[in-house]
């Protein structure tokens, strides 16, 4: 039986109801790009927002990062991945939580015993040693030479203050190697494979920490890794989850996997993350910036490497590959299969677009290289920034002419690009559970209201594709064929500001998703929602299922003003807007 059904049917047993993937491009949330982690779709809940499945939740999420981006290729990172969870919403804690876990791993995982360690919170300051999980672990039959006492990797929050506990964390022994009495978190060979989030606290802004009255548990637990761990591999691509994949393209580049691993392995994580962007509700398709960008980077970089496998790229090399992921994985996200078609048409034409840029790329290249000059830095990296030229294609072609590249000019120039990435990818997830601030609350509902206007203004055809919030905009994708004209914007933005004026009240009820559809209410990601959902009223004008949150009365908003009007992408235009 595969990994996530074992893990739901636990969790079901014991209570929990299974809640829908949230998609992969998370709705109404700046702060991140992709939803990163399992409990992300989850943060209103863990604030205190009740949950229409109750108190006891599992799932398995679809989360994509790329922080790590360049590690791609040894045996353990992957962009796209899978995490299994399991929440208590004020429910059952630490002894319940600990329990099933050491159950599941041992009796449902078949995992031993002696090959189990864990980290459990040492204490700090006003933050006393997290004595009950540690006394529950020894009960369970885990020895004290195997519970490590650690302070920075076992305490857990969100931001500079808000919602904040100690964690246990679970390690598996991933070595033939004799196991060591003693448990050392440092030594590699040990694999965290679970983390068990205890949410007990509440930390403020000058640092203050207080109990909390309703206690959370979150945990997660890495699907490919632990199904490396159950099948005894230590390259995950060698486990169940890649093993196919892998033949595939081993088969259509004629070469052996053993020798060209990580060329195989950027192949198979870029394509099966972007056929899971491709297939998302959200729309998104390759452009320059924002989630586009991360698209169009991965189908290029998977097309450099099957270049590299000398793989013929003006074939249907990538279609067979993203076929064959459609169909390992269709039966656990339906979005896969009703956007099976989608999928491939945005991988044909990037590898379109992309064979041009390559050539554009190779001219760039001659006339670099036309005064018989070394490569210096600064050109290897406008060759891999602008053409998408990997350093070892830079290096091939210039060997081939007798000439030298100055690696180290480009690893300076990568590094200095990979720390603006950072820096921007911070400011992308700065918020989580601190974000939805008063501003954002009023942009939340200002997109509500401008989605309503829309409708009337461009037509009842219009549909949210997308929207991201900070402190300073909203945006907002939406489905339209043409660019508006001044006079639809003007219309659009008096009709905003009359509700504003009119100080509409913005009510929210719970009702059945049936009925909620029924009643005229609008949602972005429909399989998204549980049978029980949130539906958001502003006044007679907007009716909407959301998780919010919102303002009061519309009063509360301002001015609204577009900023700008421009196309997203195909079908999709995008509306930038402020509150003054």
């Amino acid at each position: 039986m595969n990994l996530k059904d074992i893990y739901i049917n636990f969790f079901v047993s014991k209570g929990h109801k299974q809640i829908p993937s949230a998609p992969v491009v998370p709705e109404n949330d700046p702060s991140v790009l992709f939803n990163t982690a399992g409990m992300q779709p989850l943060i209103p809940y863990l604030m205190g927002q009740l949950h229409p499945y109750g108190t006891r939740l599992c799932d398995y999420q679809k989360c994509v990062r790329t922080n790590d981006l360049e590690e791609v290729g040894d045996t353990t990172h992957h962009t796209f991945f899978e995490m299994l969870g399991n929440w208590s919403l004020g429910d059952y804690f630490k002894e319940e939580s600990i329990a099933w876990s050491f159950e599941l791993l041992t009796k449902h995982m078949h995992i031993p015993v002696e090959r189990l360690a864990v980290t459990v919170f040492a204490g700090k300051d006003d933050i006393p040693f997290d004595e009950e999980s540690y006394n529950k672990w020894l009960s369970l039959g885990i020895s004290k030479e195997r519970i490590a006492k650690t302070i920075e990797d076992n305490f857990w929050i969100a931001g500079e203050s808000g919602p904040c506990g100690p964690d246990t964390e679970i390690f598996y022994f991933r070595s033939e190697e004799e196991i060591p009495k003693v448990f050392d978190p440092e030594d590699s060979r040990w694999v965290e494979i679970w983390n068990n989030v205890f949410m007990q606290y509440h930390k403020d802004n000058e640092g203050n920490v207080s109990a909390l009255p309703k206690k959370n548990v979150d945990t997660g637990m890495g699907v490919e890794r632990t199904t490396a761990i159950l099948e005894g591999v230590n390259d995950n691509y060698l486990s169940s989850i890649w093993k196919d994949v892998i033949a595939l393209i081993s088969q259509i580049s004629g070469l052996p996997y053993e020798g060209n691993e990580r060329s195989m392995r950027i192949i198979a994580d870029h394509l099966r993350t972007s056929v899971f962007i491709s297939a998302d509700p959200a729309g998104i398709k390759p452009s320059n910036t924002d989630q586009g960008y991360i698209l169009r980077r991965l189908i290029r970089r998977a097309i450099r490497h099957a270049k590299t496998l000398n793989i013929d790229i003006n074939s249907d090399w990538d279609l067979k590959i993203a076929e064959l992921i459609l169909s390992k994985y269709e039966n656990y996200y339906k979005e896969l299969a009703d956007n099976r078609a989608v999928v491939l048409e945005v991988l044909k034409n990037e590898k379109i677009k992309f064979n041009r840029t390559l050539e554009k790329g190779l001219r760039e290249f001659e006339k670099a290289t036309r005064v018989r000059n070394d490569i210096d830095g600064e050109t290897a990296f406008h060759l891999f920034d602008t053409y998408g030229f990997p350093l070892e294609l830079t290096i091939e072609l210039a060997h081939e002419k007798g000439l030298q590249v100055d690696e180290k000019g480009f690893a300076s120039r990568f590094k200095e690009h990979q720390e603006k990435s950072r820096t921007a990818s911070a400011g992308k997830f700065k918020g989580g559970l601190a974000g939805n601030g008063e501003i954002e609350t009023k942009y939340h509902t200002a997109t509500h209201l401008l989605n309503a206007a829309l409708k009337i203004v461009v037509g009842p055809d219009v549909h949210q594709k997308g929207s991201n919030i900070t402190e300073e905009r909203m945006r907002f994708d939406f489905s339209c064929d043409h660019k508006l004209t001044d006079e639809e914007k003007k219309q659009t933005e008096d009709l905003v500001n009359k509700w504003i004026a009119l100080g509409l009240d913005v009510t929210c009820e719970k009702m059945n998703k049936e009925d909620a559809i029924n009643s005229g209410a609008e949602c972005m990601f429909i399989e998204k929602y549980p049978d029980i959902v949130t539906v958001y009223s502003i006044g007679e004008v907007s009716k909407e299922l959301c998780g919010g949150p919102h303002v009061k009365n519309t009063k509360e908003l301002g001015h609204f003003v577009i900023k700008k009007e421009e196309a997203s992408s195909a079908g999709v235009r995008r509306i930038k807007g402020v509150l003054e």
